[in-house]
């Protein structure tokens, strides 16, 4: 029996929703395109957390069983790969190759530290939210300065689904719910967050065609 119905199968739309975007941007081509290279990972991350996440709602919420202990843990760092790939696409984006380089780097540390806190400290779902929501406002202003650069409207859309980003992540923290037994705040959560990562696929599709030198000039 599935205990909260709702916010599995809600996950579980995510991370299909999610699949398709990766799949189309592998599809676009030109691997060697840097922004490409990242948000492949930022959408399967997403889709992958989705799937570990919803299994973890509808059949282990249970802490003393060994799909919790898997799911959960697997949930928190793939999180923390899409805030990897969300610092990464933020500095090819806005800095030369250099400063960009040394952007990654420091974030891949970062993520190498919160993997560790993840697995040896604690599995609070806050500590995930903490360490993505940096990374999402670091990618929201290079956003917001590439769009006053060229003023294009798939960095507006994409923009736009930054802020509904914030939005969703304010709806799950303050627990605003259609209804409590039947769809709750985290499957409102993820209509909202569904509809935004829509917007950013938009923006990404765009950017990833060759634009990403222009972007930055």
């Amino acid at each position: 029996m599935i205990t909260e119905p709702d916010v599995t199968f809600t996950d579980y739309g995510l991370s299909v929703e999610c699949a398709l975007f990766t799949y189309l941007l592998y599809r676009q081509g030109n691997q060697r395109q840097q922004l490409q290279t990242w948000f492949i990972p930022f959408f399967a991350s997403l889709g992958l957390a989705a799937l570990t996440g919803g299994t973890v709602h509808g059949f282990f919420l249970d802490t003393k069983t060994t799909g919790y202990a898997i799911l959960w843990p697997a949930t928190l760092i793939a999180i923390g790969v899409t805030a990897l790939a969300a610092w990464a696409i933020g500095a090819r984006i806005q800095f030369p190759r250099p400063i960009a380089r040394q952007i990654i780097i420091l974030a891949t540390i970062e993520f190498v530290g919160y993997c560790a806190i993840v697995l040896l400290i604690t599995q609070a779902f806050w500590i995930a939210i903490l360490n993505y929501l940096p990374a999402v406002g670091f990618l929201f202003i290079v956003f917001c300065l590439a769009y006053q650069r060229l003023r294009v409207k798939p960095l507006l859309i994409g923009l736009m689904g930054l802020v509904l980003t914030f939005v969703a992540a304010g709806v799950q923290k303050y627990r605003v719910a259609f209804h409590p037994v039947y769809f709750n705040h985290n499957a409102l959560y993820h209509l909202i967050q569904a509809a935004a990562l829509f917007m950013i696929f938009w923006a990404a599709r765009w950017l990833c065609r060759d634009k990403s030198s222009k972007v930055r000039q």
